[in-house]
């Protein structure tokens, strides 16, 4: 199957009140993993590139492992750029491939969040690519993240069109130290002003009542990205007793191959 776009797969995620995962790639061997997990579960995923591997040099290789193995597969996968940091990086993104890209314009002002978010709206949706935006700045587990504002929500959805709307309820990137403090009522309060589907960052480390009282307020995209890396180093090192390379990349697949069917069966509620 050919890669398709959020568009085609979150109306999929709100009509069954499940959501779409979205798993962070950083290697080759994660992406086998992934997408092996997913054509085995039948489950359409978001495959996205963060911007750690982007910094690492592995926008083009990875955009080009997971547009080769896709070809072969029958579950839709989208191919996403998370939270990307310019207009040129966007660019960028599309040419390479990627069917899907998310602008991060948080940590601008209001107004230049718009603006930022309206361009690449217009040059994606020329490149038939879809778009997430970002609203409450969702910051690293040491930071205190920004809660999004519901007005903001309101008039950020009137004045551009996007596919997906990321929103800060006290979620962060990393692992959280204790239980995490996500503001359910402001999600819901979110969830009543807009239709545009909703997705949580900083998936990873969340219990799973908070991830399932999530899904059920009306999140329809969950981001995994370090519990993914986790798995995969835990891996390598389980396989890595008799020094045997192959071996070590084969416990490191297996390994997230584990973690990325828990997270499924999670927020599909298998």
């Amino acid at each position: 199957m050919s890669l398709v776009t959020m568009r085609e797969i979150l109306p999929y995620a709100e009509e069954k009140k499940i959501a779409i995962p979205a798993f962070n790639i950083d290697t080759m061997e994660i992406t086998q993993a992934i997408l092996e997990t997913v054509e085995e579960e039948n489950c359409p995923a978001i495959i996205a590139v963060g911007q750690a591997a982007i910094k690492d040099g592995k926008l083009e290789s990875l955009a080009a492992t997971v547009r080769t193995l896709a070809k072969d597969m029958k579950t839709p996968v989208v191919l996403h750029l998370d939270h990307g940091q310019s207009v040129e990086q966007v660019v960028k993104a599309l040419c390479a491939g990627f069917t899907s890209v998310m602008i991060d314009g948080s940590k601008l002002s209001f107004e230049d969040n718009i603006a930022v978010t309206q361009e690449v709206v217009r040059i994606a949706n020329a490149a038939g690519a879809s778009v997430e935006a970002e609203l409450g700045a969702i910051l690293g587990s040491e930071d205190k993240p920004f809660l999004v504002r519901v007005q903001d929500v309101i008039d950020f959805t009137a004045a551009v069109k996007v596919d997906a709307l990321a929103v800060g309820i006290g979620n962060a990137h990393g692992l959280y130290k204790g239980r995490p403090n996500l503001d359910f009522q402001r999600l819901q309060e979110v969830r009543d002003v807009t239709d545009v589907p909703l997705v949580l960052h900083g998936g990873s480390g969340i219990p799973d009542d908070m991830i399932q009282t999530a899904i059920e307020i009306g999140i329809r995209k969950i981001n995994v990205a370090t519990e993914i890396r986790m798995a995969y180093v835990e891996g390598l090192l389980s396989g890595s007793a008799n020094g045997d390379y192959y071996e070590m990349v084969k416990a490191g697949k297996a390994s997230v191959k584990a973690r990325a069917k828990s997270k499924i069966d999670l927020f599909l509620r298998k």
